[in-house]
């Protein structure tokens, strides 16, 4: 086990929070963590976790960093109880919220977002609560991290090295309105688009046959759909603009090849087939951990615009896999672009 010279508070130790908590613990970072209510304590503490009866207490031990991974829900509540107990020169604040404008806005609002850096690990999967949570969710995580032009380097460092060093992690720096949209793109809009496959499939009257017969695709399409469908929602309202831009727009994919195949239109249907082929191209690629993986430095000046520096390294598919020299230096990986 490694020891990292670092101590990370969790709130919540939910799904998310809890796996990120184990695995912390288990990496040899120093582990600190409230929830809600103290059931997950006693198996927490045998994995290594200190845990604490408020979050007044999280927030006097000073760790280097308090991760939010309540629901989004409780976040006003817990941004006001921390906002009384944080010193603010010794513990930066980050969350793991799948929208990141929202959070961005209530920590602020709470006096706290000079100490903030927005953070989403993109890890997860339909179950919850602590009975589900596996230091193995975060294996080759990507998270994405949120900055903004008053954020500075060293806030933005307690985060990376977190990420980089204490869950062993990878990552990409973007702005709030920038992972917005994506998320709602890769995440969001299609978890709308899976309910609405197995709402359409409650509602046939052969819905029995059709579910026997269902196999892989039918699987893989709509597995995010058995997640709880009240923590879907709240997901989705959350980022709801960026998610109905995009559903209107799919509506009106859709009703173009259903017009396509109410005229007979084989030009369109080809057309529709085969716009998406640069990400089939993307997807057949060499893996991660091919040879063709390139990997460099990427000097960043704290003093200079280096959040532009590095949501442009994002943009070309580079993920930052570690920091080298004297922190002003990310080593960064492009294992595909699109």
């Amino acid at each position: 086990m490694v020891t990292h010279d670092m101590t990370v508070g969790i709130v919540g130790l939910g799904l998310i929070g809890g796996s990120l908590a184990r695995r912390l613990a288990s990496r040899g970072v120093r582990t600190i963590a409230w929830n809600h209510r103290d059931h997950p304590y006693a198996q927490a503490e045998r994995d290594g976790i200190r845990c604490v009866a408020s979050l007044h207490d999280l927030a006097q031990a000073r760790p280097d960093a308090i991760v939010l991974c309540n629901p989004l829900v409780a976040m006003p509540t817990v941004l006001a109880q921390l906002a009384d107990a944080i010193d603010p020169t010794a513990t930066t604040l980050t969350d793991v919220g799948s929208v990141k404008g929202m959070v961005r806005d209530q920590v602020d609002a709470a006096g706290l977002g000079a100490c903030y850096v927005g953070a989403h690990p993109m890890a997860g999967n339909e179950r919850s609560g602590w009975s589900a949570a596996d230091p193995s969710l975060y294996d080759d995580a990507l998270w994405a991290l949120t900055v903004r032009d008053d954020t500075t380097y060293e806030r933005f460092l307690t985060v990376a090295r977190l990420i980089l060093d204490g869950a062993g992690n990878r990552m990409i720096v973007v702005d709030d309105d920038t992972h917005d949209r994506a998320a709602a793109l890769i995440s969001h809009m299609p978890h709308a688009v899976a309910t609405a496959l197995i709402n359409e499939l409650a509602d046939d009257p052969d819905r029995n046959i059709a579910a026997a017969l269902a196999a892989g695709s039918w699987r893989d399409m709509t597995r995010v759909a058995l997640t709880d469908p009240d923590r879907t929602r709240a997901m989705i309202d959350e980022d709801a603009a960026n998610v109905e831009t995009l559903l209107r727009s799919m509506a009106g994919r859709l009703t173009a090849v259903a017009d396509a195949l109410r005229d007979g239109d084989a030009d369109a249907m080809t057309r529709f087939f085969a716009q998406g082929q640069p990400f089939r191209d993307y997807k057949a690629r060499p893996a991660a951990n091919d040879a063709a993986v390139e990997t460099r430095d990427l000097r960043i000046d704290p003093a200079g615009e280096w959040q532009a520096a590095l949501l442009e390294s994002a943009r070309a598919g580079e993920h930052i896999i570690g920091l080298a020299g004297d922190r002003t230096v990310m080593r960064v990986q492009t294992r595909s672009a699109l």
